[in-house]
């Protein structure tokens, strides 16, 4: 095996086994190239194994994040079907390691995007709605102590996600002043605004349209694009109940219990 393939096999196992080391000895912790290499191999044995890409995640979209970690731009990871949630379900901890909460605005694609550059003009035409979005990320890595290259190998620490149920279209919103609220347990744990993610959701999009369009890898319609935190993680423990709202967008939620 490549070093590459002895990472995923790694990381894969670490979803059954538990937490891993980070990736030193495979990857550089600054290798961007070696961990989307990585999470390739890893998506192209998920999919053989019957799981079905239906979207993308941007992550490190803050300049925060970005610096603590010393890149200078986002990363992104896969979407499977099976990683969705419904809208106020329960989320068993047994399927989660180490697992912590983002609020995001979420879009999906109405239309195909060229295998070219795009402008964010361009990505906003083809957006059909958006919603309010749980990502629950979660990291094989022990203790969350990732580089760049570990959370990129690790499929950009990606866990699950969840949809709100109002599906709005992008006129009349206002995705950059938009106030976001993420509480659990009825409190008040996170706070943020559609400006946080790389200065507008759709900023992220267009990132991410025009990375996987440089690949061969366009978006296309359907596509559902989790486009970056709007405040800060909030880590979860079991029985936690995490609601967010985000203006303009309503609510969703869901119950970290059996």
């Amino acid at each position: 095996m490549s070093d590459h393939e002895q990472a995923a096999e790694r990381l894969r196992r670490a979803y059954s086994e538990g937490v891993i080391a980070p990736l030193r000895d495979s990857l550089d912790p600054a290798d961007g190239a070696g961990a989307y290499a990585v999470q390739a191999i890893n998506t192209r044995f998920w999919e053989a194994e019957g799981r079905r890409i239906v979207g993308r995640k941007v992550g490190l979209t803050a300049k925060a994040v970005q610096a603590q970690l010393g890149v200078d731009q986002p990363d992104f990871g896969v979407l499977f079907d099976d990683m969705e949630v419904a809208d106020g379900a329960n989320v068993s901890p047994s399927r989660l390691i180490q697992p912590k909460a983002e609020a995001e605005i979420a879009v999906i694609l109405g239309a195909d995007l060229p295998a070219r550059a795009v402008t964010r003009a361009e990505v906003e035409a083809a957006v059909d709605t958006a919603m309010a979005a749980i990502e629950i990320v979660d990291s094989r890595i022990a203790d969350w102590k990732i580089s760049f290259a570990d959370t990129v190998a690790d499929n950009g620490s990606s866990a699950l996600f969840v949809l709100g149920r109002e599906r709005k279209p992008l006129a009349g919103l206002d995705l950059w002043s938009c106030g976001m609220v993420l509480e659990k347990n009825g409190e008040v744990a996170s706070l943020g605004a559609g400006a946080a993610c790389l200065g507008h959701p759709l900023e992220a999009a267009t990132w991410l349209a025009n990375t996987l369009a440089a690949q061969g890898e366009p978006l296309r319609k359907g596509d559902i694009v989790l486009t970056g935190a709007l405040g800060p993680m909030v880590p979860m423990a079991p029985g936690d109940d995490i609601r967010v709202s985000i203006g303009g967008l309503g609510t969703v939620s869901f119950q970290y219990k059996d």
